[in-house]
C-alpha cells in the first residue's frame, strides 16, 4: 500500500466530507456535464432548422396541434434546410463515436485507473462542444456530423471509467445510494440541457448554448483533476480513518495492477451477462428516443415555444432523477436489512424500470393534443425509468468489481447502438412535420 505523505494527512483535515462522497459528487457532475453537452443540440436544432408546415389538398397549412397563445411568440424560423431524415442522422451521429470507445475506455480504466480515462474524455467532449458552432457555420450538416462523432468518441469512456472508480471507492452497502447519485447525473444533465438551452435560445443567439455547456465541461475537468484520484491508496489527502473504513468493508482498496487478462470467453458465454445486455438494450431504446426526440416532439407536434419546450421536456427527467435516488436508497435498505438479496433487488428495480415506462409511453401516444395529459404521461414514464439505475446499471459492479469497467463497456456500448438507430428511424418514419 502506498505510504500517505505527511502533508497529505495534514491537508485532509480541511475536508469535512469523505473523499468517496467527493468522488461521487464529482462523478455526478461528470455525468451531468456529459449529458448537457450530448443533448443540448436536441433543443438547439429546433431553432436551427427552417420549420416546415405541410398543407392539405386546398393548400392550407395543417398543424397536428394548435399553438397555445401563451407559448407562442418566442420561436425563430431557423436558417438551415435540413430534412427530418438528415436531422435524425445528425442526432444519431454522436452515438457512432460513443460506441467505439466503450471497451477501450473500460480496459484503460482498469489498467491505468479511472481518473484520467474519465477526465480526458469529458475534456475532449467539451472541446468539440465549444467548436460546434464553427462546424455548423462553416461546414453545415456534414461537419456537424463529424464533430458529433468526435464528441461521442470522447464521451464513450464515461460509463466504464465511472464504474471502475465506483468499484474502487464505494462499499457494497453504500453502492445503491452513491451509485444512483453518480448515474443520476445523467437525468439532471438532461434537465439542465433542456431547460437552460431553452432559456439561452430565447435570450441569445444559438452558439451561446454550445459555448456555455462546453465551458462548464472544461471547468469540471480542472476541479476534478485536483480533487479526485483513481483509488484510495493513491489519494494523497484521504483521512486515515476513511482509508481504514474502506479497507474494513472492501478488503483491498488499491487498484490491482496485475490483473489477469480479461476473461473474454467467460464474459461472452455468461447467461447473466447476456441478460444485462438485453436489459440495457430495452432501456436504451426508449431512453434515447426520449432524449433525442422529445424536444422535437414538443416543438413540432405539441407546438410549444422554445421556453416552454425546455421546461416541459426537462420535467420528466426531474422526476426520473428523484425516483432514481429514492430507488437507490430503498435498494440499500432492502439489502442491508437482508429483506431481499442483492440479485432480487436488482431484478425488481430493473423490471419496474422496463414495464412501467413502456405502458405510459404507449399511453402518451394516444393522448392526442391534450398537453396536460401528454406531459403527465411522459413524466410518469421517465420517472419509473429511474429505477433502472438502482437495478441493472449497478449489476456489473456486483458481478465483478475487478472487471466492472469491461462489463459496463460491453453492456452500455451495445445498448448505445440503439442511440444510432432510434433517432434515424424516427426521422425516417416521420418525414413530414407540422
Amino acid at each position: 500500500m502506498t505510504q500517505q505523505p505527511e502533508w497529505g494527512i495534514k491537508f485532509s483535515r480541511f475536508f469535512l466530507v469523505p473523499q468517496r462522497v467527493i468522488l461521487a459528487i464529482m462523478g455526478f457532475l461528470a455525468m451531468l456535464n456529459a449529458y448537457t453537452m450530448r443533448i443540448c443540440l436536441s433543443v438547439a436544432i429546433t431553432e436551427l432548422v427552417v420549420k416546415r408546415n405541410h398543407t392539405d389538398d386546398n393548400g392550407e397549412v395543417v398543424a397536428v396541434c394548435k399553438a397555445d397563445d401563451l407559448d407562442s411568440g418566442s420561436s425563430s424560423s431557423g436558417q438551415y434546410e435540413w430534412s427530418e431524415e438528415l436531422q435524425g442522422y445528425i442526432l444519431s451521429s454522436f452515438y457512432i463515436g460513443y460506441i467505439l470507445t466503450h471497451i477501450p475506455g473500460g480496459l484503460l480504466a482498469e489498467k491505468f485507473g479511472g481518473k484520467w480515462t474519465l477526465s480526458l474524455g469529458i475534456l475532449s467532449t467539451a472541446f468539440f462542444t465549444v467548436i460546434t458552432p464553427l462546424a455548423i457555420i462553416h461546414g453545415g450538416a456534414n461537419w456537424l456530423i463529424i464533430v458529433r462523432i468526435l464528441m461521442g468518441i470522447g464521451e464513450g469512456t464515461t460509463f466504464p471509467a465511472l464504474s471502475v472508480l465506483l468499484a474502487q471507492w464505494v462499499p457494497v452497502k453504500e453502492r445503491g445510494k452513491l451509485g444512483a447519485l453518480v448515474l443520476g447525473g445523467g437525468q439532471v444533465g438532461t434537465i439542465l440541457g433542456n431547460l437552460v438551452s431553452g432559456f439561452l435560445l430565447a435570450a441569445y443567439d444559438w452558439p451561446v448554448v454550445f459555448y456555455f455547456f462546453g465551458g462548464m465541461g472544461i471547468v469540471w475537468f480542472i476541479i476534478f483533476t485536483f480533487l479526485c484520484y483513481s483509488d484510495p491508496t493513491t489519494h494523497p489527502f484521504i483521512k486515515p480513518s476513511e482509508k481504514q473504513y474502506l479497507t474494513k468493508h472492501m478488503g483491498t482498496i488499491g487498484r490491482n495492477k496485475n490483473l489477469a487478462p480479461t476473461p473474454w470467453k467467460a464474459i461472452l458465454t455468461s447467461l447473466p451477462m447476456w441478460a444485462l445486455i438485453s436489459a440495457q438494450i430495452g432501456h436504451d431504446w426508449g431512453f434515447y428516443i426520449m432524449v433525442t426526440d422529445l424536444p422535437k416532439y414538443m416543438a413540432d407536434v405539441m407546438q410549444f415555444s422554445i421556453k416552454a419546450n425546455g421546461l416541459y421536456s426537462s420535467l420528466p427527467y426531474a422526476v426520473m432523477w428523484i425516483f432514481s435516488l429514492s430507488s437507490g436508497w430503498v435498494g440499500d435498505v432492502l439489502i442491508t436489512r437482508r429483506i431481499m438479496s442483492i440479485t432480487k433487488v436488482r431484478k425488481m428495480m430493473t423490471g419496474l424500470a422496463a414495464f412501467g415506462p413502456a405502458i405510459f409511453m404507449v399511453a402518451a401516444s394516444y393522448a392526442g393534443c391534450d398537453r396536460v395529459v401528454v406531459v403527465t404521461l411522459f413524466t410518469i414514464c421517465m420517472g419509473l425509468m429511474g429505477a433502472f439505475y438502482a437495478g441493472m446499471k449497478l449489476t456489473p459492479l456486483d458481478m465483478s468489481p475487478n472487471y466492472a469497467g469491461t462489463l459496463m463497456a460491453i453492456t452500455n456500448g451495445i445498448g448505445a447502438i440503439t442511440g444510432v438507430v432510434s433517432p434515424s428511424l424516427v426521422g425516417l418514419m416521420t418525414p413530414n412535420v407540422s
